[in-house]
């Protein structure tokens, strides 16, 4: 905290708080690296305990007699923003306490007759720890600055690629688009369908979705990308030679705030109808209420074929439209956080894949975390596995946006006040 030398009190942001020296080059970060471990490093701690300081000393401020109605405005704003991350310091700190106690106790209880005593002692250490990495978390989160769409509904769009042979991918985006449902039902969320083509042979060419809930776009943001799948076909030559082929599917996530302040030219759209081809009851290839729309401009085009009334798909797909003009916005902005460009694809190429899955090895592999998880079976029943595995990605996320924020105060040392 510093006053100006014109008599009122400067706020500060989180970013030029600190002015002692912060060195991560004795710290190589390691992809397996998670929050209690950023935690215990030791520029982290000092910048922590600055914060801590800060907050104290901006109270202590607010009880002064001496500070005007702006300097009281400005000193309780600062004090919102560091409140919670203080008591989230002081409480993992308090925890940390209590487990250094219960390891004291636990080398002195070792007797038979204190085997009990030890059996709680060790239980209760566990739930501290539990605590201490949920409380890391949260502290980092307080932290990192929030994105502008982590609360939106999104648009969800899978492609079957292409492979050397078999039906692989068309049936690798059907089970994809499947375990998207799952979750969303999983977690709760609104799941409906806009488009849906269906291969020939039971598998999946493109399919769409509108996903709207609590935080969706902030759970998706990283799925999508080329994901690659490993697998011997269940029919044909391949199935019966043992030959695993190699395939791949792309996954878009759109985000789709509320409001989407697009302004779409009529003139610029070429709008066609057609028959459905997917399921849809009776009305489906007898009558053309399916909607395709061309946005002239940027050659952009949206296919809705999920409604019976051809106004409904028309509407639906003009949503659809200015939500992918509108990405075309975002993805300007979040290539400008270099956070986000770390786990975003970049040209969807095959080399650029962000995970495989390995059938005959029951193995999920997310590359840019050098993560495996087994259980293909449970990770596309799109539930508990893959709620940790995207949970994982967070975190990764997380870390790495910390740590930048971080060394950014490096540079800002030595700066005037």
């Amino acid at each position: 905290v510093a006053l100006h030398s014109c008599g009122f009190w400067r706020p500060k942001s989180l970013l030029d708080t600190a002015g002692f020296a912060l060195s991560f080059n004795s710290w190589h970060r390691k992809k397996h690296q998670d929050s209690q471990a950023l935690w215990k490093h030791e520029a982290v701690q000092k910048y922590l305990e600055t914060l801590n300081k800060e907050y104290q000393q901006v109270s202590h401020l607010l009880n002064a007699d001496s500070i005007n109605d702006f300097e009281q405005r400005t000193l309780r704003r600062r004090c919102a923003d560091l409140s919670p991350i203080a008591a989230a310091f002081q409480e993992i700190k308090e925890a940390e306490r209590e487990v250094q106690e219960l390891e004291s106790l636990c080398r002195e209880l070792d007797s038979r007759d204190e085997k009990q005593l030890l059996e709680l002692a060790l239980e209760e250490k566990e739930t501290l720890e539990k605590k201490i990495y949920t409380l890391c978390r949260k502290l980092f989160q307080l932290l990192i600055p929030k994105e502008k769409y982590d609360r939106s509904h999104v648009i969800l769009e899978v492609t079957a690629g292409r492979t050397t042979g078999g039906d692989i991918c068309q049936q690798f985006t059907k089970e994809m688009f499947e375990m998207y449902q799952n979750y969303a039902d999983y977690k709760r969320w609104n799941f409906d369908i806009v488009n849906y083509t269906p291969a020939e042979i039971g598998g999946l060419h493109h399919a769409a979705a509108h996903i709207s809930g609590d935080d969706v776009y902030r759970h998706l943001k990283y799925e999508g990308g080329t994901h690659r799948v490993q697998r011997i076909p269940e029919m044909g030559l391949s199935s019966r030679m043992q030959r695993i082929h190699t395939g791949t599917m792309s996954v878009i996530v759109l985000p789709q705030p509320e409001e989407v302040d697009v302004k779409v030219d009529p003139k610029d759209l070429r709008i066609d109808t057609f028959r459905a081809k997917g399921a849809g009851g009776q009305h489906v290839n007898k009558t053309d209420s399916a909607v395709r729309i061309v946005h002239l401009p940027t050659g952009l085009a949206v296919e809705c074929q999920q409604e019976r009334s051809q106004q409904m798909n028309k509407e639906i797909a003009l949503r659809t439209l200015r939500a992918k003009l509108y990405q075309q916005i975002i993805e300007k902005q979040l290539s400008e956080e270099q956070g986000a460009r770390k786990l975003q694809l970049g040209t969807r190429a095959q080399s650029e894949r962000i995970r495989t899955y390995n059938f005959t090895q029951d193995r999920v592999t997310d590359h840019r975390i050098s993560y495996d998880a087994r259980n293909i079976k449970e990770i596309l029943s799109g539930k508990e596995a893959l709620d940790k595995l995207i949970n994982r990605l967070l975190e990764f996320a997380e870390i790495e946006a910390v740590t930048e924020y971080l060394e950014s105060l490096q540079s800002l040392e030595g700066g005037s006040c």
